[in-house]
């Protein structure tokens, strides 16, 4: 797996902060800073979501896969997962993720709670590399609900 990640600058200038990311599977991610009031060369313009933010969301892209291919594979009638993560972050450098939580929330014909309740669990201890990773500085803690459709 590989990445490219280059500065953008703001609009063609060598201020701001933002960058794009080209990814080995040939996909562009752009990214952006918080603007910085005091010092604007500094901040960036708010055009993308933050680099951290991108990793919480890859994070929650990475169990929801797991989460639906373990139900599919179960044979269980899932027809839509979304989680949303909430996220603490450490006051001084770096700001590692400290705690995350994930709430779930899963869509389908008559599945079962156990079911869900273990896919979550396989993807966190065993399949999802990126929250087994920030495992190693966030507390990680789930929850979901089922919606029948």
């Amino acid at each position: 797996m590989e990445c490219t990640v280059s500065w953008t600058g703001a609009a063609g200038t060598r201020s701001g902060m933002g960058f794009i990311a080209e990814t080995g599977s040939g996909h562009v991610l752009a990214m952006d800073g918080a603007p910085d009031a005091a010092n604007p060369a500094n901040g960036g313009q708010n055009l993308a979501p933050r680099p951290m933010e991108t990793v919480l969301a890859g994070t929650g892209g990475c169990t929801a896969y797991d989460v639906v291919l373990i139900l599919k594979r179960g044979r269980h009638d899932v027809r839509g997962c979304s989680v949303k993560l909430t996220s603490e972050r450490a006051a001084t450098d770096p700001k590692v993720f400290t705690r995350i939580h994930m709430q779930f929330t899963v869509t389908g014909k008559g599945l079962p709670a156990a079911a869900v309740e273990r896919a979550i669990a396989m993807s966190h201890e065993k399949y999802c590399s990126a929250s087994i990773m920030l495992g190693k500085t966030a507390e990680i803690t789930t929850g979901f609900e089922i919606v029948e459709s």
